[in-house]
């Protein structure tokens, strides 16, 4: 059944659409505008450049799913087949099922969104006549993030370049289906990123250099070790098709080989994923990065790696899988329970805790549910670590996004600060904005009807039951102690909800002491905003927070009407996944 009946070549063609054109788009950002399309200044001009692009990228990744055949779901559709390297049997071979498609249009979604964020908050802050000495404030004396980024840190026609380079690489790993293919593309986003965290972060110059390098130097050694294992898999086989692989008898992967190839490339993914305790260089990078940064990072990079684990190694060296699946699952509940106590300690008033850093940590937790998920090789568990990949992705993007408008608004993201003595008094001081914190922090912590649900419950329910010949007595203990891991995530979002959103309104306080004006500094080239206490008594106009912009109700709107739609109709995604994850694994039991 399809929405929009599409032949098999206007398929093909909108597949290798939605993966040039961010090329073709990466690389016409370095160009001058035209002169019709300037605007008011360059930076605008290549700014609406990347929301066009991203924009026409994601309609067609909408159209093409629109014309996915949901009645076969679990078949490669939209799939083409081109020789590239004949002497090494590599194909350009690409293709989408229901396990990659979600991740296609979540990919396009996020990256359009981001264009979008980057574009109203540069118009928001730029002048509206040639006064310079306007530059990056707005009417309340707000300095944006988007706007600053660019002039202090580089040229906006680099970061829109490196954002779409960003886009095609993650959404080429989704779509390629031959081992070599899907290294490059794995590898392409590394670049990017890099240059987006050292660039345009929004910490001090040295700490985002070395937040960029930890970040770099992790996945690249992942990276290593992850081509041997899969040069391993496809050197042994004699093919490096990831569709012949996982549906074809290949006996000369033995039991010896897949126990190396899931050792070497599970540790690639795994970096990526990332996996308790190959973390490390998450927090960091999350905590430096920008705004659009750090959505992309957490809403599809770390996608990456999980998809790996399901359209590889499963299909492919499920021996190997079913050996390392005890020690996988007890590594994530590991992480889950870790990155829970992480968050509880950030959140704790007097630690000095970072917002942005504690949302990092908890996707440590997350993540480590979608790897359980995998761990059990049953179908009601990957499915569930798919559907947690895709509400991960919805709602941690939308928190990211929450965080850095609130650092833009504030000067700073350090939860001592924001919440001051009584409560940062969001729901006072910006109502719409509080509830939106409110929406993400309960969605995060899986509340029943919200996306972030059904992910986890699956998972659970699958280590409940896992596939045979793995030990339910352990896997039952995963599952305990992943339910504990839920209780926890629900501890920290409390908390840190109550600690920025309630309290008396800011204009209210009668006590001086309890009095904060957040007064942005003229900061140093290259270096964040802080706060800055000033007067005993401000006035109640400079004491309020904006509440929410034109533009960010256009960027954040789609990400609470689909964590809503997920979780009230969670069959429109697992209609998708549960054939795709049945016919993969039919080779795996």
């Amino acid at each position: 059944m399809t929405v929009i009946p599409l032949g098999n070549a206007a398929m093909q063609a909108l597949l290798i659409a939605v993966l040039v054109l961010p090329l073709l788009g990466s690389a016409a950002a370095l160009l001058p505008a035209p002169p019709g399309l300037k605007g008011r200044d360059p930076e605008q001009a290549v700014l609406r450049h990347g929301v066009t692009v991203t924009g026409a990228v994601l309609v067609a990744s909408v159209v093409l799913a629109l014309g996915f055949d949901t009645a076969r779901p679990g078949t490669m559709q939209a799939e083409s087949d081109v020789e590239w390297i004949p002497s090494l049997g590599v194909h350009l071979h690409l293709g989408v099922d229901g396990v990659s498609l979600p991740l296609l249009v979540l990919t396009a979604l996020l990256t359009f969104l981001c264009s979008l964020h980057s574009y109203g908050a540069h118009l928001k802050a730029a002048p509206a006549s040639g006064d310079s000495s306007k530059e990056g404030r707005d009417q309340d004396g707000d300095r944006t993030e988007g706007a600053a980024a660019a002039r202090l840190h580089g040229t906006p026609q680099a970061f829109v370049a490196l954002l779409l380079l960003l886009e095609a690489g993650t959404l080429a790993t989704f779509a390629t289906l031959d081992l070599l293919l899907f290294f490059l593309a794995f590898e392409t986003v590394l670049v990017p990123m890099y240059f987006l965290i050292a660039r345009w972060g929004v910490a001090d110059p040295r700490e985002r250099a070395a937040a960029a390098w930890k970040f770099i130097l992790y996945t690249l050694l992942g990276s290593v070790v992850m081509l041997l294992g899969l040069l391993l898999i496809g050197l042994k086989s004699g093919t490096f098709d990831i569709v012949a692989l996982a549906t074809d008898s290949h006996p000369e992967l033995s039991r010896t080989t897949q126990i190396l190839a899931v050792l070497a490339v599970g540790a690639g993914l795994a970096v990526k994923t990332p996996m308790w305790p190959l973390h490390s260089w998450l927090p960091d990078a999350h905590t430096a990065a920008p705004t659009v940064g750090s959505v992309l990072l957490a809403g599809v990079l770390l996608k990456m790696g999980t998809y790996g684990f399901v359209r590889i190694l499963l299909p492919v060296a499920p021996e190997g899988m079913h050996t390392f699946a005890p020690y996988l699952a007890a590594l994530a509940v590991t992480g889950i329970v870790y990155g829970s106590l992480a968050c509880l300690a950030l959140a704790r008033r007097g630690a000095g805790g970072d917002l942005k850093r504690l949302i990092a940590y908890s996707s440590v937790g997350h993540m480590g549910f979608v790897l359980l998920g995998i761990a059990t090789m049953t179908p009601t568990g990957v499915n569930g670590a798919l559907f947690a990949n895709i509400a991960h992705g919805l709602i941690t993007g939308l928190l990211f996004f929450l965080v850095g408008a609130l650092k833009e608004r504030t000067g700073s993201t350090s939860l001592d600060t924001l919440s001051g003595e009584t409560g940062g008094a969001l729901y006072g001081t910006a109502p719409r904005f509080g509830g939106l914190i409110a929406f993400g922090a309960v969605a995060s912590l899986g509340l029943p009807g919200l996306a972030g649900f059904w992910g986890e419950m699956l998972t659970l329910l699958g280590a409940y039951d896992p596939a045979g010949g793995l030990s339910r007595p352990a896997f039952t203990t995963y599952m305990a102690i992943g339910g504990l891991g839920t209780l926890l995530t629900a501890a920290y979002m409390l908390v840190v909800v109550r600690r920025v959103c309630m309290g008396d309104p800011l204009e209210e306080r009668g006590d001086a002491h309890h009095r904060e004006r957040w007064q942005l500094k003229d900061p140093d080239p290259g270096t964040s905003p802080e706060p800055q206490a000033a007067g005993a008594h401000p006035a109640p106009a400079t004491v309020r927070l904006p509440d929410l912009r034109g533009y960010e109700y256009a960027a954040w709107t789609p990400l609470v009407v689909l964590t809503v739609a997920a979780g009230l109709w969670p069959a429109l995604l697992l209609g998708l996944t549960d054939p795709a994850v049945q016919s993969l694994l039919g080779v795996a039991r």
